[in-house]
């Protein structure tokens, strides 16, 4: 390779850079400036400050709200929980796949976390997510009037790359609900995938969605291609909620007895 091939190659590398940021200021004068020491730099800064600003606004479009790391997660508390699966899980194949996530099991036993905690990677790793309720996103849908109204909701829900659904089953729903639902997962069938979250088993979801001709159906989309997670346990919310109130027995007793054994002077 020539010597000239040698500068001029890395130099046309930088101006491509430069143009991918739109820095439109310094390639109006790129060549007085193109061979500064310090252009590089420059780009440099402004690639790694765009990084960090997209992925912070990534990350408040997920809506996650406050979550705890999978680092707390307490393995050792739920009787039943598949860990290997669910390490496997934050290898986001079922993402490059377009399967599904189905994390079933009673409330308090730690599904939330694990589907929050799968957003955030997801976004980490470069997709783009979106974490919601069930009954914050059937009732969006179901606000919509039939027609342009409700396909450009359908269409905000079929973005992200990763869409979480939290909790769904928990409350009664009518059949317009369960054909929005329907419609959302028919969307995203085999396009890309659905982290869902729910404390009934399948077989118990026609009490949520009572005379929904598409229900079979809908399961039958959710579950192909997907990895169902199913978790059993006591609420961890209801021991942690035991643990504080002993805690604060514990405290109020020490405060009495020291009260108690102070002399009378003290007391007054």
């Amino acid at each position: 390779m020539s010597p000239t091939m040698q500068t001029t190659a890395p130099m046309q590398s930088l101006e491509e850079r430069a143009q991918r940021l739109g820095l439109y200021g310094l390639l109006a004068h790129w060549q007085e400036i193109g061979r500064e020491p310090w252009a590089e730099s420059v780009i440099g800064y402004e690639e790694e400050e765009r990084c960090r600003r997209g992925l912070e606004r990534r990350i408040a479009n997920v809506r996650l709200g406050a979550f705890k790391s999978i680092a707390d997660f307490d393995w050792k508390w739920p009787r039943e929980i598949d860990r290997e699966l669910i390490d496997e899980l934050f290898g986001f194949e079922f993402v490059k796949e377009a399967g599904n996530v189905i994390l079933v099991g009673p409330n308090g036993v730690g599904k939330t976390m694990i589907a929050k905690n799968l957003a955030h990677q997801a976004v980490l790793k470069g997709y783009t997510a979106r974490f919601i309720t069930a009954s914050e996103l059937l009732n969006d849908l179901a606000a919509q009037d039939v027609g342009s109204g409700l396909t450009r909701r359908l269409r905000h829900y079929l973005r992200p790359q990763v869409l979480v659904i939290d909790e769904v089953a928990y409350l009664a729903a009518g059949t317009r609900h369960a054909d929005l639902l329907f419609e959302l997962v028919s969307r995203r069938y085999q396009q890309k995938s659905i982290v869902l979250t729910t404390n009934k088993a399948f077989m118990e979801w026609n009490e949520v969605f009572p005379s929904s001709g598409c229900l079979v159906t809908l399961i039958d989309r959710l579950i192909h291609k997907s990895e169902i997670v199913k978790i059993d346990g006591e609420s961890y919310r209801l021991k942690e909620a035991r643990e504080r109130a002993e805690a604060k027995t514990k405290e109020r007793s020490r405060k009495r007895k020291a009260k108690a054994e102070k002399p009378a002077a003290e007391r007054t």
